[in-house]
């Protein structure tokens, strides 16, 4: 048992239950185990958003072409189209998705096991795939140096994805950069707050 000397509140556990003698202190007690209502968003963060840091390559490489960056806790990147990129402009929005590019096709890529043999090596400029519109195609790149983990081959049969859900399903690749080369380029990239005033989203 314990005695608070401001308040001269009396506090005990019972039975596994904190029982505080003192009506000042209980209601203190309960502002702090219980969440104030007013202050709970609308709806709970999303597995993105929880398990997620979320940057943006605004204009990179060229203007409007605008690329997201989830980032998770184990070091791994999600990459994609940002809302802001320029295809998404293109009357009837992306047609079609080819990983052919470069001098390899990027959904041939296979990676496997722990130690991911076979992950290709890429510079922050390397070509992913190109997104087309009815009227001209943009080339998605892959923002950070790393190893490429997989591409997200559905939007091969699927292109429709990134115009209806890029920022989930319609994600473009998955890369594992070297901590180091994080570092290296993440100051480069804006914050959610940050991109939305600059595309006005």
């Amino acid at each position: 048992m314990t005695t608070d000397q401001d308040s001269q509140a009396t506090v005990a556990v019972k039975d596994n239950r904190i029982v505080v003698d003192d009506d000042d202190a209980e209601d203190e007690l309960h502002k702090l185990l219980l969440p104030n209502l007013d202050e709970l968003p609308v709806s709970p963060p999303s597995a993105m958003e929880f398990n997620f840091v979320t940057y943006f390559a605004p204009d990179f490489m060229k203007p409007e072409h605008d690329q997201y960056i989830y980032r998770h806790a184990n070091g791994l990147c999600v990459i994609g189209l940002a809302a802001g990129h320029v295809a998404f402009k293109d009357e009837g929005g992306i047609t079609a998705v080819d990983f052919n590019v470069g001098k390899s096709n990027r959904s041939e890529i296979k990676v496997t096991g722990k130690r991911k043999r076979n992950a290709q090596q890429f510079e922050s400029n390397t070509a992913l795939c190109k997104v087309c519109t009815n009227n001209a195609f943009y080339i998605v790149r892959c923002c950070i140096k790393g190893s490429l983990l997989e591409v997200n081959d559905r939007l091969i049969k699927q292109p429709e994805l990134l115009n209806s859900s890029a920022d989930r399903e319609g994600y473009i690749a998955i890369i594992m950069p070297k901590p180091a080369d994080w570092l290296k380029i993440k100051d480069s990239f804006i914050t959610l707050d940050e991109y939305k005033k600059l595309r006005h989203l």
